[in-house]
């Protein structure tokens, strides 16, 4: 496919990063349809049944008029993001169509890109850690976007180093308290869901020059910290 300009490419764009599953469809600039389903995704048979609804019953579109396709990349949970992205590499060779993948966190991040403070997007790593980056936003553009990290609560605090900020995402639910207790004036998300939106993912990706940049089998999970089968286990002492 040649190159094709964010005003006329078809997108379908996914993420399982969390326990539940957000489903976006993008035209050009302009969001056609998206979903959010909080149910635990177990197996890929039952995310391409939601995607098939989606397509058929919802936006009367099939993968044919798909120009490409999205997910989101990590970090977040080990099995959530390996069912996703084989999902939608799975789709990218049977359309024979480019896909991409997209930080879980700019999913949470750029719901919030008009924010004339800083973001931080946190989601709960477990452990009592969060992965989390600070982004900064003008006018609805990204300035800049702190390393991903995995770190504890108050440290991701700490790297908001002492400004006002937005704090969203599973992590800053879970650690709202301490948050609290070691922000200057946080600022909390309103709302029922901390997921990363899958059509926040397209609007990360339309920052970038190139939007696919990686071949298929490049495509693979950025898990940030090592799953825990392969975690250095403590002598136990015997």
């Amino acid at each position: 496919m040649g190159r094709k300009t964010p005003d006329n490419l078809k997108l379908l764009s996914l993420s399982t990063a969390e326990q539940g599953c957000s489903l976006a469809i993008v035209n050009g600039l302009s969001l056609v349809y998206e979903e959010f389903r909080a149910t635990r995704l177990t197996h890929s048979s039952r995310l391409l049944k939601m995607i098939g609804d989606m397509l058929e019953n919802r936006v009367g579109l099939s993968l044919y008029d798909i120009d490409g396709f999205v997910a989101a990349s990590g970090p977040g949970s080990f099995t959530g993001l390996r069912i996703g992205l084989s999902v939608i590499k799975g789709l990218s060779y049977a359309m024979d169509k480019p896909v991409a993948g997209v930080s879980s966190l700019d999913g949470i991040a750029f719901r919030f890109a008009c924010s004339s403070i800083p973001v931080c997007a946190m989601m709960d790593a477990k452990r009592n850690e969060v992965y989390c980056s600070i982004y900064r936003f003008s006018e609805g553009c990204l300035i800049s976007k702190t390393l991903e990290a995995v770190v504890d609560p108050k440290e991701a605090v700490a790297m908001t180093k002492g400004e006002p900020t937005l704090f969203a995402g599973s992590g800053a639910k879970a650690y709202q308290d301490i948050i609290e207790k070691q922000a200057i004036r946080p600022v909390f998300t309103q709302g029922l869901s901390d997921h990363a939106s899958a059509a926040a993912l397209v609007q990360s990706l339309y920052l970038k020059d190139d939007y696919f940049p990686i071949s298929r089998a490049s495509l693979v999970p950025i898990y940030i910290r090592k799953p825990d089968a392969e975690l250095p286990i403590k002598n136990p002492g015997y």
